[in-house]
């Protein structure tokens, strides 16, 4: 692996870690870690992430938000424009992407809904709502354990992206 490719790899990964451990917000951290690695602003996007978190609305009933973050990273780069509408097979170059980030993230932590990785991380669910719960999170590593989640799913997200961007370069008939 070259060394810019893996600067970008490592700048990922270390503002994911970042940026959960300091702000929180699984889905948040994960987006904006993909886009300062890969040079990317967007506001409209990030706010978006906002109700991910803790697989949807802090409910743990839905996928992790870092998967979310990943998803929404993939989509905003290899999504169906809106001019595209009509057209299902638009729809094709971002599913396939986030079927692999999909893919990767279970084989790496065994599941991907958020009550799931929970029980098997921490042997319990934590109903985020409940102050008592949400300090009972904390002081069983829930923030260190989900900034690992965080930044190694920014990582694969843009290593994702730049292996589907590089062969989108090498491949001129490829949908993505």
């Amino acid at each position: 692996m070259d060394r810019s490719r893996q600067a970008i790899l490592d700048r990922a990964f270390d503002a994911g870690r970042r940026n959960e451990r300091s702000n929180g917000g699984c889905p948040q951290c994960t987006l904006a870690a993909v886009f300062e690695a890969l040079g990317i602003e967007n506001e409209d996007v990030f706010r978006a992430a906002t109700g991910f978190a803790d697989g949807v609305g802090l409910t743990g009933d839905g996928h992790c938000g870092a998967l979310s973050g990943g998803v929404m990273a993939i989509s905003y780069l290899f999504g169906r424009d809106k001019k595209d509408f009509g057209d299902m097979m638009k729809l094709l170059p971002a599913s396939v992407l986030s079927k692999q980030l999909r893919d990767r993230f279970v084989a790496e932590h065994g599941a991907c809904r958020c009550a799931d990785l929970q029980k098997s991380f921490f042997g319990r669910f934590f109903d985020l709502y409940d102050p008592a719960e949400m300090q009972a999170a904390f002081a069983a590593g829930m923030l260190d354990r989900c900034s690992t989640v965080v930044a190694t799913t920014a990582r694969i997200t843009t290593e994702i992206i730049l292996d589907a961007r590089q062969n989108a370069g090498n491949d001129p008939g490829s949908p993505i």
